[in-house]
């Protein structure tokens, strides 16, 4: 694991743990939840089956009246794919400034045969509203349960604003267990950090303990 974020997968892998146990221990309807992992022969149907004819207008965001209207399409940048065991992931990433722009970049995206055939579309975006000072955000597992709030939450530690992230999986066969999150995370961290969207490969890897080493540092450069 030399270069990866150990603390980020650790603190994801007690989640999921926690998340098996209230649903173990809490009575709720007796609804089989499906994943990858737990049924490999019906992936491909199951996600057709979930999937809208039309994912963009499965899309209905609600814009606020004060909202300005922005027509303009942003420009999207494609990352370098990862590949393991005939999987494939790559991300795709857009500026955006209001929820009518990651709709339109979604439709955009789509439009590309090889991106409306993936396995998966996996998106997450946070936009900041100046009047507020809050950020509008939200996100999309379209079928890998769990990936979209996982993108999300890493969108979150590394404090990224304006900027929407999809992630492509195109499914090889191979079941990959808890990595397949972690080739979607590294995707979406790799593209960011090149778009200058974090500060340094070091921020986003290490988050927010680089912050308590600078301050470290700067006590003893006082002494």
């Amino acid at each position: 694991n030399i270069g990866e974020s150990i603390l980020y997968l650790w603190v994801e892998k007690i989640r999921d743990v926690l998340i098996q146990k209230s649903q173990m221990t809490e009575p709720g309807p007796d609804v089989k939840k499906k994943t990858e992992e737990e049924d490999v022969e019906c992936e491909d149907d199951l996600i057709l089956a979930c999937q809208p004819e039309n994912p963009v207008k499965a899309l209905d965001f609600d814009i606020s009246e004060n909202q300005p209207e922005i027509e303009e399409l942003p420009p999207i940048d494609h990352g370098i794919p990862i590949t393991d065991r005939r999987s494939t992931f790559q991300a795709h990433l857009a500026p955006v400034v209001c929820p009518k722009q990651v709709k339109m970049v979604l439709a955009k995206l789509y439009e590309n045969k090889k991106i409306a055939s993936a396995t998966h579309n996996i998106y997450a975006y946070r936009i900041y509203c100046e009047d507020k000072q809050t950020f509008l955000q939200d996100c999309e597992d379209d079928g890998e349960t769990a990936a979209g709030g996982r993108l999300l939450h890493l969108m979150e530690i590394l404090n990224v604003r304006n900027v929407m992230v999809v992630v492509s999986r195109w499914y090889g066969g191979i079941l990959l267990g808890p990595d397949r999150f972690k080739h979607i995370n590294n995707c979406a961290r790799n593209i960011l950090v090149e778009k200058n969207y974090t500060s340094s490969p070091e921020e986003s890897s290490k988050g927010l303990g680089k912050n308590k080493k600078v301050k470290k540092d700067k006590k003893r450069s006082e002494h």
